[in-house]
């Protein structure tokens, strides 16, 4: 795993991402492939209930599982963001923001777990920076 150097960057790319798992069990939001030449700075995660019942969700960083959006991450150890914070009834919870600065090297992922199937969007405001 290699940590690009962004001192001399060729582009930042700004981008934003969603997902609402079907399922309770952890899945990958935002992959960073083994060699992509790439850091991504991470500016905003929100996690929006959309149902009449508060449910939880965790948000981590693992180590070593950088897989497709949406599979389950493969090896590697999670590091809580945060975990099975309540997210109540239609309302948002801004898990990361400017204010709390994330770099996810190469070949690591953020994955998200929800307490309940396909009650929580997970939006994630990036920069790919290469």
């Amino acid at each position: 795993m290699a940590n690009p150097n962004i001192v001399n960057v060729t582009s930042i790319l700004g981008t934003t991402t969603y997902l609402t798992p079907s399922a309770t069990t952890a899945v990958v939001l935002l992959p960073n492939a083994a060699a992509s030449g790439s850091v991504y700075k991470i500016n905003q995660i929100v996690v929006a209930n959309s149902t009449a019942s508060a449910a939880s969700a965790t948000v981590s960083i693992y180590s070593n599982g950088a897989v497709a959006q949406g599979s389950a991450p493969s090896g590697g150890t999670a590091y809580p963001v945060i975990s099975a914070v309540s997210v109540p009834a239609n309302a948002s919870l801004i898990a990361v923001d400017k204010t709390t600065a994330i770099y996810l090297m190469e070949g690591t992922s953020i994955a998200i777990t929800s307490g309940t199937a396909s009650a929580l969007t997970y939006t994630i405001s990036y920069e790919n920076i290469s």
